[in-house]
């Protein structure tokens, strides 16, 4: 099985250290390099171009946000913070990040959501997405974007979105619509796909903008 290829990116030395240990003690990783900020991340990415890069927000040069804007084409991104009620978690996830962790997590939690995102989901801690929610609430009116793939939906799939997009996950979406989990993950895939959408956080940003949950 191909190894899960990881960067690290962030200006603490004793950090990179830290999840280079946790990383390359897993079988099915290895790290892909590091970057001491965020114009090194850019460039390690684009010369590497790993499956994964674990990024810091705040780093010299250029910013974590900046750098996730700029690389989240080519990779898939794990936003590392101190703090959970850190006041650019927002701003990175529209970014392009596919997800969110605090630095204090435990080893496995970052392992685990190493292998998550590397599959192509996204994990969004419900906390995060409820944050993501008081964010929207916060923000001026904003015209609603309804991006004309969203007629293109079922009327199922739109109710699977709003339920998505309010932070639940498949297993509380099956229990409130009555169907089993794998059918609520079908229809996350169909879309996901029809939208042109990469993931979970990508749909709650969507559907907020569109005005489909208020």
């Amino acid at each position: 099985m191909k190894a899960i290829r990881v960067a690290i990116a962030d200006d603490q030395a004793l950090v990179r250290a830290g999840f280079r240990m946790i990383v390359e003690a897993q079988p099915d990783m290895q790290v892909a390099g590091e970057a001491a900020d965020g114009q090194e991340a850019i460039d390690l990415v684009r010369r590497e171009r790993p499956d994964v890069v674990l990024m810091d927000i705040r780093m010299p040069r250029v910013d974590g946000i900046e750098a996730t804007r700029q690389v989240a084409e080519i990779t898939r991104v794990v936003i590392l913070t101190t703090f959970e009620l850190d006041e650019y978690v927002f701003d990175a996830l529209a970014a392009g990040a596919s997800a969110f962790l605090l630095k204090a997590a435990r080893p496995e939690d970052l392992v685990h959501a190493i292998r998550v995102v590397a599959m192509g989901e996204a994990l969004l801690a419900p906390s995060v997405t409820r944050r993501l929610i008081e964010e929207f609430a916060k923000r001026p009116e904003p015209a609603a974007r309804k991006p004309k793939e969203l007629d293109s939906l079922t009327e199922r799939e739109r109710e699977v979105l709003s339920e998505v997009a309010r932070g639940l996950t498949n297993a509380e979406i099956a229990n409130r619509l009555h169907v089993s989990e794998t059918t609520v993950k079908t229809h996350v895939a169909h879309l996901l796909d029809k939208l042109g959408l990469r993931d979970r956080v990508q749909a709650v940003i969507l559907a907020y903008e569109a005005g489909l949950v208020g």
